[in-house]
């Protein structure tokens, strides 16, 4: 079982975090009003479109296909109402230059998007819980833990229950 970690920290007095994943990069984020980097929706957006393109590019790639060029669009629809404002839709256009089979080209992305994505199995699926808890210490250095709530498949945001720091 692979795991990923990033740690997202605060800098200045706005919005603006710095991300640094457990691969050793760096990913900046902030809101609208401070805007030096990226909103961290839309690095949903990107991670789906890094994700399909990864594997639309390596399937064409083993099937020798002759492309010059490719990119992909992404466009995510958000819900504006009521918060949180997820996404209900992605929509993925592969633009490719070059002698490439059609049915190559068709079955590259079918195969991202049934087998090979991660981005796209998660979003598509529901399946992930997310666990939110945290580790406050106090000014005498004390350390104080606790979780929060959990919310996923089965467990509806109005039903997870906090616990209680120690």
């Amino acid at each position: 079982m692979a795991t990923k970690t990033v740690t997202a920290t605060l800098e200045g007095d706005g919005l603006r975090l710095v991300a640094r994943t457990g691969s050793g990069h760096t990913i900046v984020m902030d809101n609208g009003e401070g805007d030096t980097g990226a909103r961290p929706a839309e690095l949903l957006v990107v991670a789906q479109a890094g994700c399909t393109a990864m594997d639309v590019v390596s399937v064409l790639r083993k099937k020798r296909q002759a492309f010059t060029h490719y990119e992909v669009r992404v466009v995510g629809i958000q819900r504006d109402a009521p918060p949180p404002n997820v996404f209900t839709e992605m929509r993925i256009v592969h633009v490719v230059d070059g002698d490439v089979d059609i049915e190559a080209l068709r079955r590259a992305i079918e195969l991202s998007a049934t087998k090979y994505c991660t981005v796209t199995a998660n979003l598509a699926s529901g399946v992930t819980e997310i666990q939110h808890a945290f580790l406050l210490r106090d000014s005498s250095g004390e350390e104080h833990y606790g979780t929060v709530l959990v919310t996923g498949p089965g467990v509806p945001v109005t039903e997870a229950i906090a616990t209680p720091g120690t």
